[in-house]
């Protein structure tokens, strides 16, 4: 078993392609008068969120790795380093994130660091640099040990990893409208993650993958983009700063906040980890089911239609 396998940091050799495409679509915003907006303090938060992102990375990226080689001096299997067997880590490795980012919208102790990609009210290629300080404490990281378990190397699996985020960094614009039909249906693209950024009740929770769309269809979690009903980006309940420290970590704050209010059971203070956010012991906030239960009793129409498959009567 080898030990000895490197790949490049694919991320770092990118950071000039992100340069240049940040540049190109301004411009094109700027002569087509379309296609996008950028707002200076938003767009610098998000580049100093992904600055952050970097630093978190070098500081605290000792720990996913060293959990990763502890995994890899145990298993027995090594499936080396061919074309295919990358390949074959890629697709799985997009299958975990599909499941990772589920769990980012639907467990709050995981939304709070994901929260702060959500938290942008425009959506550009800045957006894509949005990124938290805060996946270490996660513990996700555990989501990658069946691929290193099952012989992938670990510098594989972030080599690919890597990948997986470099292909997610274009799908973030409006300057692309739709791409052609068999594209769409395979996968991931500008279209399908605009949705995946919106607000509306319709778009909550949807559209999770990374790069392959088929992930979201064949689980059930696929809502196209209604050319009716425009985006409206951003997070339910909207900072309204620019501060990246609280971009950053608003949501653990209030995690803390909720588990250390009096009176509250264990079993509670358990669920304002660990239960959807919106979640609150007393029902008085909504999750994003509510949230879409509410608005189907308002709109009986929209039932069966993309976002709402099932009637569901709001708490």
């Amino acid at each position: 078993m080898s030990d000895m396998i490197t790949f490049p940091d694919v991320v770092t050799w990118a950071v000039p392609f992100f340069i240049a495409a940040i540049l190109a679509e301004l411009v094109w915003i700027v002569i087509k008068g379309r296609g996008g907006r950028y707002e200076t303090r938003d767009a610098l938060t998000s580049l100093l969120m992904g600055a952050g992102n970097v630093a978190s990375g070098i500081l605290l990226g000792f720990v996913a790795y060293g959990f990763f080689m502890v995994l890899w001096a145990i298993t027995p299997l090594d499936l080396g380093a061919s074309a295919w067997v990358i390949a074959l880590c890629f697709v799985l490795d997009d299958l975990r994130y599909y499941w990772v980012h589920r769990f980012g919208h639907r467990i709050r102790w995981v939304w709070a660091s994901h929260v702060n990609h959500h938290s942008s009210q425009h959506y550009n290629l800045t957006t894509a640099l949005r990124q938290t300080w805060t996946g270490t404490f996660t513990f996700m990281m555990v989501m990658r040990a069946p691929l290193i378990l099952f012989g992938f190397h670990p510098a594989m699996v972030l080599f690919v990893g890597g990948l997986n985020l470099i292909y997610q960094f274009w799908i973030h614009t409006e300057a692309i409208s739709r791409l052609p039909r068999w594209f769409e249906a395979v996968m991931n693209t500008p279209s399908h993650h605009r949705v995946h950024h919106g607000r509306n009740p319709r778009y909550l929770d949807c559209n999770y993958a990374g790069v392959f769309i088929v992930w979201d269809k064949l689980f059930g979690t696929f809502v196209p983009e209604i050319d009716s009903e425009k985006v409206d980006y951003g997070l339910v309940h909207n900072l309204g700063t620019f501060n990246p420290l609280r971009v950053a970590f608003h949501e653990w704050v209030g995690i803390f906040r909720d588990i250390t209010q009096p009176g509250l059971t264990w079993r509670e203070r358990l669920g304002y980890c660990v239960m959807p956010p919106g979640w609150s012991h007393d029902a008085s906030r909504d999750t994003s089911l509510d949230i879409k239960a509410r608005y189907l009793c308002d709109h009986p129409e929209a039932a069966g239609t993309p976002g709402f498959p099932i009637h569901r009567k709001p708490r």
